[in-house]
């Protein structure tokens, strides 16, 4: 007793559980601190346990392997078992709880996404290969803009033990009836492993494919024979081409592309050249079937069916008119996401719109970040990958923009319903749909520059006019053209909805045509991302002046992303394609080549807008028909390179000193051990191994494809090629090439040139 009373004496009547924070003040006082801005937010921390789910499929992604995984789901139940062990009469309750919850979100998120990876994940073939192959047809996409018939198949390939799942492409001309869902076929493939990113930062097809469960794609040599015809396949999907083909013969041309992707998300009708103006003009989410259309078809639901319920009074007096037109909506909003495909975007936002719908029947606030994390945590259960992707994060951050900006006290005033002349009111709802555009284009910008490394500026006001557009003038006339053609009359709705369409077609080209509309800009590092994301929602999931702090990650993002310079030169995986950015916003090129896919991904990665040269035309360049060496002025010094172009033998001791004098070497073969450059013997060997790669040169750094990624199902790099597992020693993070012809050498295709002018 004498004990106890000493020990109440000495604290101060503190209990003993308490001791440690008092001994060390500053410690208690930020938990103290921390404790209390919790406590005065109760209805603005859910959203963070999203937030955290997000993070741990995040982190699964961005750490190498399992045991990093594992590391990450120890440490969170680590926390989880400290946060359990405080007793419960504690003076951080708030605090502890938060922390328990996010550990908790955080271990499951990376569970989720390991689990479903392991599910449905699905090994790429070894190498590409043409074989015959015999399988049945899962899905069936017809893309009249690129003239052919995109085709996935459940099929065994000739040479390959096991069954697998691919993605080919038929040409239209050798398309047949008989090729519909559920048929068996046999054909004849060229087939190619899902490829990975071309460059460091660039798009991971392979990534994508996984989660797919392909495991190569490919086209269809000749034509393909129907073994078995199909006996039904997904209803759905039958309805989505039945009613795209509808569509697009009642209205032919772009705008019969555009009209079939808004009535059932069929986008294969639209030309590439719409397509690129549509983006460059800021109006892509336009042709994706997300929060817009669903909200405008669940709208116009809701208002069609209480305007008829309200025609019967005997309705009217029995019936909550509000919660069954609710769900009529409700109702409507599921089967339009259903016909559309069901993709990740017009999942997330059909959920969130009967969220809505049942705040708004049950009296409660449908502007509600609740009400969002609610939808991204169900979108991220089923569909983790969607994370890493650009559809779920460009989706939620305009979700997110919206529903902070319009539940501000500033924005709330100044839309307060007054007494005021029609104008004026006009002139407000205007003035703050501009804002709300200003907005959603600021906080979508750098999940567009880290995704596409292009940024446009003109798309809050193209999207003013488009978005209405779209929503009151031509989704209306689609309906009502599709409703009349029940009685063969719609003739005049499509001559009206074509005008429209033709008229938003017009809207992106002219605003994708001015100066400035789009600046490339380098590869945006994932620090610079990540602080760009953790501002945006530090100032869109808090309220009050403590969310302007968020503007201090977003400055030091911002700072980053203005101090980084474009790599002085980017290798593709495969050693073909050298890019060097030049004076002038030039780009110089060892080879033109005829893809525009890799010719935008040099572009895109080197940040230039500017025009192609062929090193050959190059006054800098010394090029042969099979060599071409260059010398760049970089950081107070010339660093030589020499590329090869050919396919010619050469001597190897006259390789060797020509290797001896380059600094950089790159090549598409394997190079003998006997080149061997100061730096970087950039050949197949190594490229096997890392990938693609970005060389700066002040200060000297290699950024390669195979160190930003890990060992995920989906990774082939880091490991060497069975024919050739010797890498040249003397290189600094070397990789490997191929021989150059004596022709070449003896020519003078040395690297010797003087540097590119500057």
């Amino acid at each position: 007793m004498a004990s106890g009373n000493s020990a109440a004496t000495r604290y101060d009547g503190i209990a003993p559980t308490r001791r440690h924070w008092d001994r060390i003040p500053r410690l208690s006082s930020v938990c103290c601190t921390a404790e209390k801005f919790l406590a005065e937010r109760p209805f603005e921390r859910g959203p963070w346990l999203a937030v955290a789910f997000a993070g741990g499929i995040a982190a699964w992604f961005a750490l190498p392997g399992p045991w990093q995984w594992a590391a990450l789901l120890a440490t969170g139940g680590a926390l989880v078992l400290a946060m359990l062990a405080i007793p419960r009469d504690n003076r951080f309750p708030h605090a502890v709880a938060a922390v328990l919850g996010l550990a908790l979100m955080v271990a499951a998120g990376c569970v989720v996404v390991w689990t479903k990876s392991a599910l449905v994940g699905a090994a790429p073939l070894e190498r590409p290969m043409i074989a015959s192959v015999t399988g049945r047809i899962a899905d069936r996409e017809v893309q009249p803009a690129q003239d052919r018939v995109r085709l996935v198949l459940d099929a065994r390939v000739e040479g390959v033990a096991h069954a697998v799942r691919l993605r080919v492409n038929l040409p239209m001309e050798h398309d047949d009836p008989g090729l519909a869902e559920g048929a068996t076929v046999r054909l004849r493939a060229r087939l190619m492993p899902p490829a990975p990113p071309m460059l460091p930062g660039g798009y991971d097809f392979a990534a994508s494919a996984w989660f797919r469960g392909l495991a190569a794609t490919g086209s269809v040599l000749g034509k393909a024979q129907v073994l078995v015809p199909s006996r039904g396949g997904n209803v759905w999907r039958a309805w989505q081409h039945s009613l795209a083909t509808h569509v697009r013969a009642r209205l032919p041309g772009a705008a019969g592309g555009l009209a079939a992707t808004f009535a059932s998300g069929d986008r294969g009708g639209i030309p590439n050249a719409d397509q690129e103006a549509m983006r460059d003009a800021g109006l892509t989410h336009l042709l994706s079937i997300s929060g817009l259309h669903v909200s405008a078809v669940i709208a116009a639901a809701y208002l069609v069916l209480i305007r008829l319920l309200a025609l019967s009074p005997w309705l009217a007096l029995r019936v909550r008119l509000p919660l069954a037109a609710a769900g009529g909506a409700a109702l409507a909003g599921i089967f339009y996401t259903l016909l559309t495909g069901a993709e990740v975007p017009t999942v997330r936002s059909c959920i969130g719109a009967v969220l809505v719908l049942g705040a708004l029947a049950m009296g409660r606030d449908p502007l509600s970040m609740r009400l969002v994390a609610a939808a991204a945590v169900f979108v991220m259960l089923f569909w983790p990958e969607a994370v890493a992707g650009p559809s779920f994060q460009l989706s939620f951050a305009a979700v997110i923009a919206i529903v902070a900006l319009h539940s501000s006290a500033p924005v709330k005033a100044f839309l307060a319903r007054r007494d005021e002349r029609w104008l004026r009111r006009v002139a407000r709802e205007t003035a703050m749909l501009l804002l709300t555009g200003v907005v959603i284009e600021l906080s979508l910008m750098p999940i567009g520059l880290f995704h596409f490394h292009r940024a446009g500026f003109y798309g809050a006001l193209a999207n003013v006019v488009a978005i209405p557009l779209t929503t009151f003038v031509s989704m209306p006339l689609i309906a009502l053209a599709l409703f009349l053609d029940l009685a063969h009359a719609g003739a005049p709705a499509w001559w009206l909805t074509g005008k429209s369409l033709d008229l938003l077609l017009g809207i992106a080209h002219l605003v994708a045509r001015q100066p400035g509309a789009v600046s490339l800009l380098p590869t945006m590092g994932r620090g610079a991302f990540l602080l760009f994301a953790a501002g945006g929602l530090w100032l869109g999931l808090w309220s009050g002046r403590v969310r302007m702090l968020g503007l201090v990650p977003v400055a030091i993002g911002a700072a980053t992303l203005a101090l980084t310079a474009p790599p002085d030169l980017l290798v593709t995986g495969d050693g073909r394609n050298v890019a060097i950015p030049a004076a002038g916003d030039t780009l110089l090129v060892l080879r033109e080549g005829r893809s525009d896919y890799t010719r935008d991904n040099l572009r895109e990665m080197a940040g230039v807008e500017g025009e192609l040269v062929s090193l050959e035309r190059w006054p800098g360049a010394r090029c042969s028909p099979d060599f071409c060496s260059l010398a760049l002025r970089r950081g107070g010094r010339t660093w030589r390179l020499l590329m090869t172009r050919g396919q010619d033998r050469v001597d190897t001791l006259e390789l060797a000193a020509a290797c001896e004098r380059a600094d950089i070497v790159v090549a598409d073969r394997w190079l003998p051990q006997a080149c061997r450059p100061r730096w970087i013997k950039a050949d197949r060997d190594m490229l096997a191994r890392t990938g693609g790669l970005a060389i700066n040169l002040a200060p000297p750094k290699v950024t390669s494809v195979a160190e930003r990624q890990g060992r995920h199902g989906w990774e082939r790099l880091g490991k060497p090629p069975p024919r050739h597992p010797s890498a040249n020693p003397g290189a600094t993070g070397a990789v490997a090439s191929e021989a150059a012809s004596r022709k070449s050498v003896e020519n003078g295709a040395a690297p010797d040139a003087p540097p590119v002018p500057q």
